[in-house]
């Protein structure tokens, strides 16, 4: 099995954080990381140096290759940048998320 992950700390939140799965909006400091396995890409948030995870809402995305992947990863990472209950970037017509990413 090929697998990739990166993880992003001290991300600071633009205003109204990051959407998450399991309890809806974070701010402030925060560690973003993507994993990558099988064509798919998990991303999660959590305040930095805290234990807990966090889904970041629209996660898990398919994903075709490592690359796309890390792309993906700093896209989401400018997402939370920007806040506004920021969601994983979402691919346009005919392209994965990743590939979305890249450009």
């Amino acid at each position: 099995m090929t697998w990739a992950s990166w993880t992003t700390r001290g991300v600071y939140s633009g205003h109204g954080g990051v959407l998450t799965e399991e309890v809806g909006p974070l701010s402030g400091d925060l560690t973003v990381h993507t994993t990558w396995a099988e064509g798919m890409a998990q991303i999660t948030v959590q305040y930095t140096d805290a234990a807990d995870w966090f889904t970041m809402a629209g996660s898990p995305v398919p994903c075709p290759s490592e690359e796309a992947s890390r792309s993906l990863h700093e896209a989401a990472v400018e997402a939370v940048r920007q806040g506004a209950a920021a969601t994983v970037p979402q691919p346009g017509p005919d392209r994965t998320a990743g590939e979305a990413a890249a450009e």
